[in-house]
C-alpha cells in the first residue's frame, strides 16, 4: 500500500468521526449547549401525559424541538423544552399533548390563536392544565367497559341480526352506491365553483323554507285532510270513475251532433251578450220595474177575476234605419271570428224609438245617449239613484201589497200608486 493511499484511508476516518460525533452531538443538543443556540422554555404539566424525554415539540404540527428533560414535582411534572434558535413562540400559547399514532408516540404540540407577541425567552416557563392532556387510556377503557356493559345483550343481539339481514344480498347495491358516491364527489370538486354556489344557495332554500314551516305544516295539514277526504269517498270516486268514459262518450257524441249548428249559436250568443252588457244598467232597470207593473196591472183589472195584461204595439212609424251597420258590411252567418261591437243605435230623430233604448239607462262606457240619464235600483232601500220626480224628489219602488181588499175601487190604485209610492 502507497504512502497516498494510507493518507487517503486515514482522512477518511478522520471526516467520518467527526460526522458521526457532530450528528450525535446535534440529535443529543450538544452542539447547541456549546455553541449557545436555541432556547430552553420550561412547561408544568399535572402529569406527564405519555411524554418522555426525548419527544418531539411541535408548532401546530411542525417540529420545533424536543423534550430535554423532566422533573417530578408536587403539582406534577415540570418539562424542560429545548427549542430551536430563531422560533418564535407567542407567550400566550396554550399547549397540548396528542398521540402520534394509535400505539402511542406522544408529541407536545403548541397552538396559538395567532402569531402576535410577546414571544418566548430562554428561561421562561408555560403552563398546562388537565385540558392540556389526552384522554387517558386506562379511563378510557373502564368507560368503553361500562358502555357495553349498559347495552342490553338481547337488544344487541336483535340489532346485530336484524343488521345481517338488512345487509344480506346487498353487495352489488352497495358497491353501486360507494361507486355513485365516488363519482359524484370527483364531480363535485371538478367544478367547485358550481358546487359552493349550489351550497350558498341550498342555504337560502332551507331558510326560507324555516321561515314558512308554519304554512308548509299548514299544508301538510289540509293535504292529510283532502286524502283523509278522498279515502272515505273511495265508493263514490269508484262510481264516478267508472261512469265517468260512458258519460265522455256522450257528450263527445252530442257535441259531434251538434257541430254544425252549435259554433253558430254561441257566436250569435256571444253577440247577444255583448248587447245586453252594454245596456247592462237599462236590463237591470226593467227586470225592476216589469215585475211590479204587471203585479199592479193584475190586482187593478175588473171584471171576470183574471188578470189581463194589454200590450199595444204602434206600428204607424217605421223601423229606424240610421245609424246601424249599413248592409253591405254584414257578415255571413257562417264567419264565427270575434269582431269589435258596433256603436250600433238610432241616430234618426221623432218620431222613431221615442221610449226605445236610446232613451234608456246607459252603463259606464257604454255608448247608449242614455248616459246621460244613468239610474240603479237598489233593492233594500227601493231608491233609484239618479231619478227623481218633478219636485225634485227621488223615485222609490215600494212594495204595493195586498190590493184585493179595496175590492171593486182596486182599479184606482192604478192612478193613485204612482203619485204615492216614492
Amino acid at each position: 500500500m502507497s504512502r497516498g493511499v494510507k493518507v487517503r484511508i486515514a482522512a477518511f476516518l478522520v471526516l467520518s468521526a467527526v460526522g458521526i460525533v457532530y450528528v450525535a452531538g446535534s440529535y443529543l443538543g450538544l452542539v447547541d449547549r456549546v455553541l449557545g443556540r436555541g432556547l430552553t422554555v420550561h412547561a408544568t404539566l399535572p402529569t406527564s401525559g405519555g411524554l418522555f424525554e426525548g419527544s418531539e415539540v411541535t408548532y401546530r404540527g411542525v417540529k420545533i424541538g424536543r423534550v430535554s428533560a423532566m422533573t417530578a414535582t408536587e403539582q406534577g411534572v415540570t418539562l424542560d423544552l429545548a427549542i430551536e434558535d430563531g422560533t418564535r413562540l407567542p407567550a400566550d400559547s396554550p399547549m397540548y399533548v396528542h398521540n402520534l399514532s394509535a400505539v402511542g408516540e406522544q408529541y407536545l404540540d403548541f397552538e396559538p390563536p395567532d402569531d402576535e407577541g410577546p414571544y418566548v425567552e430562554s428561561g421562561d416557563t408555560l403552563h398546562g392544565t388537565a385540558q392540556s392532556l389526552p384522554v387517558d387510556e386506562g379511563d378510557l377503557l373502564v368507560e368503553l367497559d361500562r358502555f357495553v356493559d349498559s347495552v342490553d345483550k338481547e337488544s344487541l343481539r336483535s340489532v346485530v341480526h336484524e343488521l345481517g339481514t338488512m345487509f344480506t344480498d346487498t353487495g352489488v347495491p352497495l358497491q353501486r352506491l360507494l361507486d355513485n358516491g365516488s363519482a359524484f364527489v370527483r364531480e363535485a370538486a371538478a367544478h367547485t365553483a358550481d358546487t359552493i354556489r349550489l351550497l350558498d344557495r341550498g342555504k337560502r332554500v332551507l331558510s326560507t323554507q324555516q321561515g314558512e314551516r308554519e304554512n308548509i305544516r299548514a299544508l301538510a295539514g289540509d293535504l292529510r285532510t283532502i286524502t283523509d277526504a278522498l279515502a272515505d269517498s273511495d265508493d263514490d270516486l269508484e262510481h264516478v270513475l267508472g261512469g265517468t268514459p260512458g258519460t265522455a262518450r256522450e257528450v263527445d257524441a252530442l257535441l259531434k251532433d251538434l257541430e254544425p249548428t252549435l259554433p253558430v249559436l254561441l257566436g250569435n250568443a256571444v253577440s247577444v251578450n255583448q248587447v245586453v252588457v252594454s245596456h247592462l244598467a237599462g236590463v237591470e232597470q226593467l227586470l225592476v220595474t216589469y215585475p211590479r207593473t204587471i203585479s199592479a196591472g193584475f190586482t187593478g183589472t175588473p171584471g171576470d177575476g183574471y188578470g189581463h195584461v194589454n200590450l199595444q204595439l204602434d206600428s204607424s212609424v217605421p223601423p229606424c234605419t240610421e245609424g246601424y251597420m249599413p248592409r253591405n258590411r254584414w257578415r255571413p252567418p257562417s264567419d264565427l271570428t270575434d269582431s269589435p261591437i258596433y256603436p250600433a243605435q238610432c241616430t234618426s230623430g221623432p218620431p222613431y224609438v221615442m221610449r226605445g233604448p236610446k232613451y234608456s239607462p246607459g252603463s259606464q262606457g257604454s255608448s247608449s245617449p242614455g248616459r246621460l240619464y244613468r239610474s240603479s235600483y237598489d233593492p233594500v232601500t227601493g231608491f233609484v239613484s239618479g231619478a227623481v220626480d218633478a219636485s225634485g224628489n227621488p223615485v222609490r219602488f215600494v212594495d204595493q201589497g195586498n190590493l184585493s181588499i179595496l175590492g171593486g175601487d182596486a182599479w184606482k190604485w192604478l192612478l193613485v200608486g204612482p203619485v204615492t209610492g216614492r
